[in-house]
């Protein structure tokens, strides 16, 4: 897995301890970027000791209860509870804006399972972490997804959302990447994006993609038709 400047090969180029970001409905996938507005102190801090050292951070989603609500800000002396499973990313590109805030994109680089937070002095968390290695593959194989599917279903998500789209930069790119853009860019939430993230393969995730999103056209469907009546 190549990103940025660096190349990530075996398990031996990824630490076992990585600072993490909980941030809900966050989604980054192996060869994906996500940008991110950093602003809160302790991320601040956070972000400037990965640009002193490996660049490496982990995204990862806390644990929501149903009874939580619709925010993406926690209270961090409560400490949540972290998912099982995040996506690690190099921080490529970083840019301070002149007001405090910093703006960075994560490049993914391969998922991890969280085998336990760690005591730290930092007022970010850590976590001992075992990668999936075969994230780090270059050539995974994505000619058995169900692309017609996919770009069937995505279509018409937009077409019920009133939304548009570049076709053409979606023709031209690979299933790998097509899987990942959309899966990274859809507006689920948490729970669904989890689900994006731990699928087993990548013709998991584009059949989970594929499910999800036509549960959602069929609740638009529902309330559409309820409307009517």
């Amino acid at each position: 897995m190549q990103v940025g400047n660096a190349r990530y090969r075996t398990g031996e180029d990824i630490p076992a301890v990585v600072s993490v970001f909980p941030l809900r409905g966050a989604l980054l996938l192996p060869g994906g970027q996500l940008p991110l507005n950093i602003f809160e102190p302790r991320y601040l801090e956070m972000v400037d000791d990965a640009m002193s050292g490996n660049r490496i951070i982990g995204m990862i989603q806390p644990q929501i209860r149903p009874d939580d609500e619709e925010s993406d800000e926690f209270d961090e002396a409560a400490k949540p509870a972290l998912s099982k499973v995040g996506c690690m990313g190099r921080i490529t590109t970083f840019s301070e804006t002149g007001d405090g805030r910093i703006l960075i994109t994560l490049d993914g680089i391969c998922r991890f399972r969280m085998l336990e937070e760690i005591q730290c002095r930092r007022p970010y968390r850590q976590c001992r972490i075992a990668p999936f290695l075969a994230d780090l593959e270059d050539a995974r194989d994505g000619a058995n997804i169900d692309r017609e599917a996919l770009l069937r279903t995505f279509r018409e998500y937009l077409e019920a959302h009133n939304l548009e789209a570049d076709w053409d930069s979606i023709a031209r790119a690979g299933n790998e990447t097509l899987v990942n853009a959309l899966s990274m860019m859809s507006p689920f939430g948490p729970a669904e994006k989890q689900a994006l993230l731990e699928a087993a393969d990548l013709k998991t995730r584009a059949a989970t993609l594929i499910a999800i999103t036509e549960m959602m056209l069929a609740k638009v469907r529902d309330d559409y038709s309820s409307r009517l009546q």
